[in-house]
């Protein structure tokens, strides 16, 4: 049996994901970060994007959509604080790629700082789930 950690990935509205991995890849601000039994405590923020959960003694990997939020490593526990998710089978590809669409029209309609911002916010989120969907379909 191999070495496990224990992972907890939770959302504003529900608890997304709970039980042992061998390992799991988050996607941190400054890039991927893979976690693994016994890692050096840690704290960051997340981006929007897919965090990977490898099942302990299985072969597949649970795959849950973030958008952004925070990730807590503790030698044997990691604990994902995110400000929306949504598990891997929930993703909706025509609803994301609407999203990505409605986003790249808003930034061509605003003007002003914040509304830009809000708009690349979520066109960021909207391609992140795209990309999640797509590493979803490498993995079955």
């Amino acid at each position: 049996m191999a070495m496990t950690i224990h992972v907890d990935v939770v959302s504003a509205e529900t608890l997304l994901f709970s039980g042992a991995a061998e390992f799991v890849i988050v996607p941190g601000e400054r890039g991927e970060l893979g976690v693994y039994p016994r890692h050096a405590p840690l704290v960051t923020k997340l981006k929007p994007g897919s965090v990977r959960v490898k099942l302990a003694d299985q072969a597949e990997e649970e795959l849950i959509f973030v958008n952004g939020g925070l990730v807590e490593i503790q030698p044997d526990v990691v604990t994902i604080m995110s400000d929306s998710g949504i598990r891997g089978k929930d993703l909706d590809e025509a609803k994301a790629q609407e999203a990505k669409r409605a986003a790249e029209e808003a930034m061509k309609n605003k003007t002003g700082a914040m509304e830009i911002a809000q708009a690349q916010a979520e066109l960021a989120s909207a391609v992140a789930q795209l990309a999640a969907i797509q590493k979803l379909r490498k993995i079955k």
